[in-house]
This record gives C-alpha cells, sequence and structure tokens, in this order.
C-alpha cells in the first residue's frame, strides 16, 4: 500500500521562489546528512543564501561528504542544539536573516525561541502552517492548513489561519482562492462542532469581504472532486473544486497530508506563515526534495 513514488519538488514553487534570488537564511543546527543535502539543492538553485547555525566540525565533515563547498559561507559555531534556535531568533530579530530552516532540532524547541515576544517575530495575525502539497512536476498545488501548528483552533484563530492561507494563496498565483472549510460532513449538525465552526466561518469570511471563495461544511470528497460533490446535490463554487483545505484540527490535517505523502507520493512543502520571518519546520524524516520545496515555499511567502 505504501507508495514507491518518487518525492518530486514541483517546478511552479520553484518558479515563483527564483524570482526572489539569494534570500539569507538561518540553517538551526545545520550539520545532518539530510538538512544539508537540502540546503545544498537550495543554494544551486539560486533560492537562499545559509547561514549555519550549529557544531562547525559536523558542519564541515558534512559538506565535505556531499563535495559542497561552503567557504564563502558564514557558519556559527553552537555545539549545543537547543542554543541553536536562540540564535536563530535573535539574527532574525535583528534582520540578519530572512527565514529560519529547522535542521536538526525539535520543532517545540525552535518554536518556543519564535514565539519569544522579546524577538518581535510576530505579526498582526496569529502564526499557522501551510502546507503546499503537488504529485508532480507540473502537478496544481493543495493547499492543507493547519495540520502542524495550531492544535484545536477556535474560530478566530481559523480566521487568521485563513488569512494566512489566502496571502499565501496569492503568492503562488491563485488570485481568489476556493477554500473548503472541512468537516466530516457536509450538513450542518449540532453533534459536529466542526461543520458549526465551519458554517461560521462561511458567513465571516463572506462579512469581512476576504478575497477568496469559502464555503463550509465541506466533507473531504466533495471538496476535491466535482463528481461527489454533483452526486450530493452541492451548488456552489467552492465544491469539487477547492485550492485551499482548512482542517478542524491538527490531528485532521496531519494525518492527511502524511496519507498523501506515504500513499501517493506527494511532495509536501511546509512553512510557518503569518510572523515577521517564514519559518520552514519539516519533519526529520522529510527527504530533500519536499525539505527544498519547503525553503522554497519561505522564500515565496517572504514580504
Amino acid at each position: 500500500m505504501l507508495s514507491d513514488k518518487e518525492i518530486i519538488c514541483p517546478n511552479n514553487l520553484l518558479n515563483v521562489a527564483s524570482k526572489k534570488k539569494g534570500v539569507l537564511a538561518g540553517i538551526v543546527n545545520a550539520g545532518k546528512p539530510l538538512p544539508m543535502l537540502s540546503v545544498m539543492d537550495a543554494v544551486n538553485e539560486n533560492l537562499i543564501e545559509p547561514i549555519f547555525i550549529g557544531d562547525k566540525d559536523e558542519i564541515q565533515k558534512c559538506a565535505d561528504n556531499l563535495k559542497f563547498d561552503i567557504s564563502k559561507f558564514e557558519t556559527i559555531h553552537e555545539p549545543v542544539e537547543n542554543n541553536t534556535a536562540k540564535i536563530a531568533a535573535k539574527l532574525a530579530s535583528e534582520n540578519k536573516i530572512r527565514i529560519i530552516v529547522k535542521g536538526h532540532i525539535h520543532t517545540d524547541i525552535l518554536m518556543k525561541e519564535v514565539l519569544k515576544r522579546e524577538y518581535n517575530l510576530l505579526g498582526k495575525t496569529r502564526l499557522s502552517h501551510v502546507w503546499h502539497m503537488t504529485l508532480d512536476k507540473e502537478d496544481k498545488p493543495l493547499i492543507i492548513t493547519d495540520g502542524a501548528l495550531n492544535v484545536l483552533p477556535n474560530v478566530k484563530t481559523k480566521m487568521h489561519i485563513l488569512k494566512n492561507a489566502i496571502n499565501f494563496s496569492n503568492r503562488i498565483g491563485i488570485e481568489k482562492p476556493k477554500v473548503a472549510v472541512l468537516s466530516a460532513t457536509e450538513e450542518v449538525l449540532d453533534s459536529v462542532q466542526s461543520s458549526l465552526e465551519a458554517k461560521e466561518i462561511t458567513e465571516l469570511a463572506k462579512k469581512e469581504n476576504l478575497n477568496a471563495e469559502v464555503f463550509g461544511p465541506l466533507a473531504f470528497d466533495n471538496s476535491i472532486s466535482k463528481k461527489s460533490a454533483a452526486i450530493k446535490g452541492i451548488k456552489n463554487t467552492v465544491a469539487g473544486q477547492a485550492d485551499v483545505l482548512l482542517v478542524p484540527s491538527v490531528e485532521a490535517g496531519n494525518a492527511l497530508v502524511k496519507m498523501m505523502i506515504y500513499f501517493m507520493g506527494a511532495c509536501a512543502a511546509g512553512v510557518v506563515i503569518g510572523g515577521k520571518v517564514p519559518v520552514v519546520i519539516t519533519s526529520r524524516s522529510d527527504e530533500a526534495p519536499a525539505r527544498l520545496a519547503s525553503m522554497a515555499a519561505a522564500v515565496v511567502a517572504l514580504d
């Protein structure tokens, strides 16, 4: 059942990101093979100029094994893993880096530093995570949010997540994204809290005149399948052709993305947006093409 399809970084994301060349990126606790390989790929694509943060000897050893010449890039020696996040957050606060890229460090350690008010990295909206999902090089993306950062968001938080996703969609060329607010049903049921919240979000989006077509509740099938939507008699501009899936909880989003990766060979480009610097928080098991795509997504998300 597991897919053996090769994960491929999509051209559409690379093409948009390539318009912003050589973005300064802090690589947090660099010095492990997969993070270094993806950084090398991003340098070769002229997406980033890395500043390596971590154990200098380990970083150099990894670079040498990859035949990656890092002599022209800055390395900040910090052998203690958890201290590397503090250095990255400080560099970002001083505008010395424009994106933060997670290396071999736990996400909670990294994000704990990013969220500290002393660094002034928070923007007007709440931070949220988006996944830019594709199967092939020229595939149309599906945006899934939030399956990594906000655990059980209320309606107010979901509106922040929604606005961040709309902004990101605009940046990748979707002028007016179609957003499906997911639930387990397309009916509004008192017994299904996510359906009630989906209806409220739909109404708020219309009231606030957001630059998107937003509709919910919709189940997954009638969000992405025109046939399913037609069979169920659902007639609106989002049903069957969603660009964005706004999920009800982190478990739903995380499971959906991981199923697409492991069963379909999807490339999941993930980035935290809504703050002053995009933050790439790939899983330590993610393959190099997905890491490259995530860095491209972070570059795209830049103001």
